[in-house]
């Protein structure tokens, strides 16, 4: 049956704490977290168990659920430590623990018997015989392979009652579920234990060997050499299909991404989702959520393997990134006034200065640096990133709102 009666969920990265708050202040149901070994993004900021206690209390102060990633492929050496990690991590309670390897998860059912168990991605279960399989040893929800239709994740979710999870936004691995050999061969970090180096985005070349320090680079269709260079993930136009397919849970890709990503697909996400659960007949898609996703960092946007579209899971091949439109010059830390607030600045701006606030709600919001004072109340005319400045605007907003300006190079 169909699992279309709850509301789906909106699962949202967070690679540090800072990510955490700012990713419930937009409206994230559930965030999914590493410890600081054990995951496959090694190089985010990632939580020490004492850290993700923090992180576990504070979200459960909004509702929000967090998710452990321990979804590395771990070797002979790894095991005690997983054992004890374990131990430690059953003291925290989280609200699940994501994992790949068979072992590991044997380890967690056996240390952690009443915290959920997520099968991740990594698994790559494609089909609902193995779904079954997973729910007869006791996993709760699966992250179903990014190869599969929405047809085929439909056809599972009428097989099982085990909650199904998919991707809806972000980077996508070019090679077979995230199981990628090319980050070890060439740089000697493992990919599937948490090191990769990202070789899919080198730009390639071939030399000859009887004309050594001639590079000729690799082509194809006149397009560049990026051969292995994936499109990013976006269904932003499609939530009625995600949705309607039985799936529970939307996830975001980009735990090693800055808050301006976070803050500006969380908000986005969490619109569309609750349009569409408040008028699902006459749901139509705003065009300012197009816009608000068009200017973060990306390498073009495509379906995936949703809709078995082939042009939609053509490489990138052109070195192009759609950089920001914008720059983030602050986080609100406090609200000072009706019209002032204290900021965390990032990047240096003036006064004067025309702005974007991003708000939790609605289109992002115009206004104006009117005036700039240092933490002890002398008057300022530019704020320098790594300070901290009140400023008086037009408006009034609320702490984690962000502030930018365009970024006119």
């Amino acid at each position: 049956m169909l699992k279309t009666n709850r509301k789906i969920e909106l699962l949202a990265p967070a690679g540090n704490f800072e990510k955490l708050e700012i990713a419930i202040h937009y409206g994230a149901d559930a965030v999914y977290i590493g410890g600081k070994d054990f995951s496959l993004r090694n190089y985010s900021g990632n939580f020490s168990l004492d850290e993700i206690q923090s992180a576990t209390d504070y979200a459960h102060r909004f509702g929000v659920k967090v998710y452990v990633a321990c979804n590395i492929y771990s070797r002979n050496y790894d095991q005690k430590k997983i054992e004890a990690y374990f131990h430690n991590l059953a003291q925290v309670k989280p609200d699940g623990i994501i994992i790949a390897d068979p072992g590991i998860f044997i380890l967690a059912s056996k240390i952690m018997p009443d915290i959920p168990i997520h099968l991740s991605t990594q698994s790559n279960t494609t089909n609902y015989n193995t779904v079954l399989f997973w729910e007869d040893l006791g996993v709760k929800r699966i992250n179903v392979a990014r190869e599969l239709s929405l047809a085929e994740i439909k056809e599972i979710a009428l097989h099982s009652n085990l909650e199904l999870e998919a991707f809806v936004h972000g980077a996508m691995c070019i090679s077979y579920s995230g199981r990628c050999l090319l980050s070890s061969f060439m740089a000697n970090r493992e990919s599937n234990r948490g090191m990769c180096c990202h070789p899919c985005r080198w730009e390639y070349a071939v030399v000859e060997a009887q004309r050594p320090g001639k590079y000729f680079p690799i082509t194809q269709d006149d397009h560049g050499s990026y051969i292995f260079n994936s499109q990013d993930l976006c269904m932003i136009e499609h939530i009625p299909e995600m949705i309607e397919s039985g799936i529970s849970a939307l996830k975001i890709e980009g735990r090693i991404k800055g808050i301006n990503y976070t803050a500006s697909t969380v908000k986005v996400y969490r619109e569309a989702i609750d349009a569409y659960y408040k008028n699902p007949a006459d749901y139509k898609m705003k065009s300012h959520w197009i816009e608000e996703l068009s200017q973060i960092s990306h390498r073009g946007y495509c379906t995936g393997f949703y809709f078995g579209y082939s042009n939609e899971i053509s490489p990138n091949y052109t070195k192009s990134i759609f950089s920001p439109s914008h720059i983030l010059i602050g986080k609100v830390v406090e609200k000072t006034g009706s019209h002032s607030v204290m900021l965390d600045v990032r990047n240096k701006f003036y006064q004067g200065d025309s702005i974007q606030v991003l708000t939790q709600t609605g289109p992002v919001r115009e206004d104006k640096i009117e005036d700039i004072f240092d933490e002890d109340g002398q008057h300022l005319s530019v704020a320098q990133p790594g300070s901290r400045t009140r400023v008086i605007l037009d408006c009034g907003y609320s702490p984690n709102d962000l502030i930018r300006k365009i970024d006119n190079g």
